[in-house]
């Protein structure tokens, strides 16, 4: 065990966060922290590495183990370069070899018993200097700086001179070769495109020490995390397994927690009734056996309500009028900014009904492509041509559709007046705005929750193409899922850009690569665009993949049918596996119903009644069997 968490409790205000929160981390094993927004995993964070004091508890490292911490947000402060600013991180390694080289030179000028001596320190010193790894040091910071998207050219780059999130991904490097026995990571993958977060990924599943990571990345998750440990209503459990192991566990277990609850609520309400109706005869034994059951029932240890991992809100997206069937029609499209050019000849054509996400390393012109679709910048060359009846609802990373003078609630109403009081705040409750934050100013706000407030404004619009720039960005794991319900339901059009893998397995029915200024089209989600992409490139020769850049990839040259008849069978097989489920949650309620009715009394008396539910009982688990085939089947064929 290298990391150890023993009742930590914090509270802000008088209001607790953390409760007697404990688990550990063993030697080299990967885990995860996982909550809601605001529930504490920060805070925890801070508390392991001392930046914040725990109210109670103690936190335990190895003795002689080293630890590393990447913040969210860094402030480094430097006029290194970036790449003498990682290679800092080796200055003993760097003196080292100084060191040998001066040697090697004294060498030259001594003999005898002073050459002698002076071998033995120059044997000692290169074999500490081997140990350390000195040969591969420069090497190894190439390649973590390359690894986390930085270009050559900008090695020599000021840190003084870089944004937030460039300055976190040079903290981070900096960290990974530090090489601590522990690391922990508050959303490492946050100013990093998919190259890099599947670099890092690679790295940490390597890394010899241990890592505890907070993120909202489910797919980063599940590729690296063996252990879940959940901060829910500021206790912590710990879960075997990576977040998709951990999300059908902790729904099993809120689903048997929540009958629990339900069941206890109701022989409480049975015993409380028992009891008025006995105190109603107000006679001397009735009142007794009502005081002696009120004893019982003060015994009773009264389970708390777990939470609802989704709540009732349910994001619905409908569009006032249905499109062509052609929304969308790209050719020749070229952008440069000054001597960078970021793509030529740019070709998209985009049906109604497609859920379409453009992926790609930053820079390369996602968001540029957006941005000309809609108007606010021009191409140098290229025309783009939207369908019949096509309006576009557009979330953008600046956030140009807020009034900063306004409140949250009055953005929201002003907007769309039909909407009552209690719709609104369900709408901003999806994104994370609760009881007093729906009257703060707009200009108040964080730059993560203008983003959070513009894609709720957008989700309630009438569009029927939403063109959409990293929706996920600030959302946390249930604000996300409530956003893939909505867009799979949607019955517009959706083209995005995301860096979220998860959401764009749940969402997309084509993928758009763009690389190296050009677009590779895949007809799927992520999972089928790595296979198929890993495929061509391990067959292909590098005549072929330069053949394949100049040329359409075989999923574009389908025909638009062949395209359309496989997402109408991907759509039906989602939409009968959804009413199957809908089928099976309706009849299990309905046999929990019966079951609690014939454990009342006057009914459990009742032979006639009782022949008559179960009965009703058989013919449901009949329905059920029938149902739980169908389930298995539809899942099975993917």
């Amino acid at each position: 065990m290298i990391l150890s968490c023993q009742n930590i409790s914090k509270a802000f205000n008088g209001e607790a966060v953390l409760s007697n929160v404990s688990f550990h981390i063993e030697d080299h094993e990967k885990a995860a922290v996982v909550g809601i927004n605001g529930a504490g995993k920060t805070t925890l964070l801070r508390i392991i590495v001392g930046e914040q004091a725990a109210d109670t508890g103690t936190v335990t490292i190895s003795k002689g183990k080293t630890l590393g911490y990447l913040a969210q947000n860094q402030d480094v402060d430097s006029e290194n370069s970036i790449y003498d600013e990682l290679l800092s991180v080796k200055a003993d390694v760097i003196a080292m070899e100084r060191k040998i080289r001066e040697m090697e030179h004294a060498m030259k000028q001594v003999s005898g018993r002073e050459l002698e001596s002076l071998m033995e320190s120059y044997t000692r010193l290169t074999h500490a200097f081997e140990l350390a790894d000195g040969y591969a040091c420069q090497s190894q910071v190439t390649g973590v700086l390359k690894g986390l998207g930085f270009t050559e050219d900008e090695f020599s780059k000021k840190i003084s001179t870089l944004s937030g999130g460039q300055k976190t991904r040079v903290a981070l490097g900096r960290l990974l070769l530090v090489n601590p026995d522990i690391i922990l990571l508050d959303e490492p993958t946050n100013h990093l495109d998919l190259h890099s977060i599947t670099w890092l990924e690679t790295y940490l599943l390597n890394y010899k020490g241990a890592v505890l990571i907070v993120s909202h990345d489910r797919y980063f998750l599940d590729r690296i995390a063996g252990k879940i440990v959940e901060i829910d209503q500021t206790k912590a459990a710990s879960f075997t397994g990576n977040y998709s192991d951990y999300a059908v566990k902790k729904e099993q277990l809120r689903s048997a927690a929540l009958h629990a609850y339900l069941k206890q609520q109701q022989e409480i309400k049975h015993q409380e009734a028992v009891i008025e109706k006995l105190k109603s005869f107000n006679r001397e034994k009735s009142i007794k056996r009502a005081e002696s059951r009120e004893k019982m029932l003060e015994k009773i240890e009264v389970l708390d309500k777990p939470t609802q991992a989704r709540t009732d809100i349910h994001m619905t997206l409908t569009p006032r009028i249905t499109s062509g069937k052609d929304v969308l029609h790209i050719e020749n499209l070229a952008k440069s900014f000054g001597v960078q050019t970021l793509f030529t000849h740019i070709d998209m054509d985009i049906k109604r009904g497609e859920h379409v996400a453009i992926i790609g390393d930053n820079g390369t012109g996602k968001t540029t492509i957006l941005k000309i679709i809609n108007g606010l910048l021009d191409a140098d060359d290229g025309t783009i041509t939207l369908g019949s009846n096509v309006q576009i609802g557009y979330y953008d990373q600046e956030h140009h559709v807020l009034h900063m003078e306004k409140t949250l609630f009055e953005e929201i109403s002003d907007a769309y007046p039909y909407l009552n009081n209690t719709e609104i705040r369900n709408t901003l409750a999806a994104f994370l705005f609760t009881g007093d934050d729906v009257y703060k100013q707009v200009k108040d706000l964080s730059g993560g929750e203008r983003g959070r407030l513009s894609l709720a404004k957008l989700m309630l619009s009438e569009s029927n193409f939403l063109i959409l720039d990293e929706p996920t960005n600030h959302l946390d794991i249930t604000s996300k899922e409530i956003l893939e319900d909505a867009l799979n339901s949607y019955e517009g059009t959706v083209l995005y850009v995301s860096h979220d893998r998860y959401f764009i397995n749940r969402t997309a029915s084509r993928i758009l690569d763009l690389e190296g200024g050009n677009l590779t089209g895949y007809l799927g989600n992520y999972d089928y665009y790595l296979e198929k992409r890993d495929s061509i490139v391990k067959d292909a020769s590098p005549e072929d993949m330069t053949a394949r850049k100049e040329t359409a990839p075989s999923e574009n040259k389908l025909s638009w049918q062949a395209q359309k008849e496989l997402q109408a069978k991907a759509r039906k097989r989602e939409n009968d596996l959804k009413k199957c489920e809908d089928a099976i949650t309706d009849l299990e309620q309905k046999l929990s119903e019966i079951e609690s009715t014939m454990s009342l009394p006057e009914v459990a008396t009742n032979v006639a009644r009782l022949q008559e539910l179960t009965k009703e009982q058989e013919d449901i688990n009949l329905q059920l069997t029938a149902l739980y085939e169908q389930w298995e089947e539809l899942e099975n064929n993917e």
